[in-house]
């Protein structure tokens, strides 16, 4: 029976890649991790992983166990997820993983009232702008912004995303107003390091695509802090209205160029595709499209 006992904490290490990470992922003690695995190696006669300082893989007998283990799991899985189906109530720990800044912003004020309707959930969020492996990674849904690639994952919308051009009243006091997508050249532009076409930037008019090439001074990995420069007058930067929207109203960013757009995107939450749904699953994904779907999200509007 311990060698049962250790497979999922042995695919917890694989697909982690690590010991600290699979304890961190399991809620236990790296040394509890490693015991785990020597005892099974021990019961199995047979090294699973070549272990170094910097480094772990799977051997050739791992790879042929991993390949068994992670059906096993999965088994498992499905199996828990059936039971907790007729259990009604969503319960459980709930792994969560968003962007930074719609998370912070729009998610995270959720949660307190989301567990507060579900008390038997257990969350834990991670808030990165890089997209993660779901599965690897061990989460259990995601938000995503912008266009998917095409893959397993089931995808549910949550709101439509949209992204302006703005600069704060004082930069454009100092430097004028673009009227055109060719000015843009002579501006300072700010960019966001994780857009698929940082120094490229594209815009719509009349069913037509058009680009052009910027630059400016300063690039960074957070809307949030991007928006921090541009209301500093720093320069013009293109946000995603879950940002921009409240100082667009309050006066605080002017929108620049109406007479574009920009491609319109959606924000999705995705969850992989299993037999059984988990209750906590989509209790959480419900929730969300409760509080934050709309042709026109509570971002972009002026308070009542």
């Amino acid at each position: 029976m311990d060698g049962f006992a250790a497979i999922p904490v042995f695919v917890a290490v694989v697909e982690h890649g690590g010991f600290s990470p699979a304890a961190r992922s399991l809620g236990i003690s790296k040394s509890a991790v490693s015991k785990r695995i020597n005892l099974l190696e021990q019961q199995l006669g047979v090294k699973l992983l070549h272990r170094t300082t910097r480094k772990l893989s799977l051997t050739e007998a791992g790879k042929h166990y991993f390949e068994h283990a992670a059906k096993a799991n999965n088994a498992a899985k499905d199996a828990q997820d059936a039971v907790a189906q007729l259990q009604g109530e969503p319960q459980g720990l709930l792994r969560i993983n968003t962007p930074m800044s719609f998370g912070r912003l729009h998610i995270a004020p959720l949660i307190a009232k989301f567990l507060q309707r579900y008390p038997k959930i257990t969350i834990d969020m991670v808030m990165d702008d890089k997209v993660v492996d779901l599965v690897a990674e061990g989460f259990d849904v995601a938000i995503r912004a912008g266009n998917l690639p095409d893959s397993s994952l089931i995808v549910r919308k949550l709101a439509p995303l949209k992204s302006v051009l703005c600069a704060s009243p004082d930069y454009l006091k100092q430097h004028g107003i673009p009227q055109t997508i060719e000015q843009l050249a002579a501006h300072n532009c700010l960019q966001f390091s994780y857009s698929r076409d940082v120094k490229e930037w594209t815009f719509m008019r009349d069913g037509q695509s058009q680009s052009i090439d910027v630059k400016g001074n300063y690039r960074v990995n957070n809307s949030e802090a991007l928006r921090e420069a541009m209301l500093q007058g720093l320069g013009i930067g293109r946000l995603p209205t879950f940002v921009a929207g409240p100082d667009i109203v309050a006066g605080r960013l002017i929108k620049l160029l109406d007479q574009y757009q920009m491609p319109n995107q959606s924000i999705y939450a995705v969850f992989s595709e299993r037999q059984f749904l988990p209750a906590k699953v989509r209790a959480f994904v419900d929730f969300a499209i409760e509080h934050l779907a709309a042709e026109q999200p509570y971002w972009e509007l002026k308070p009542s």
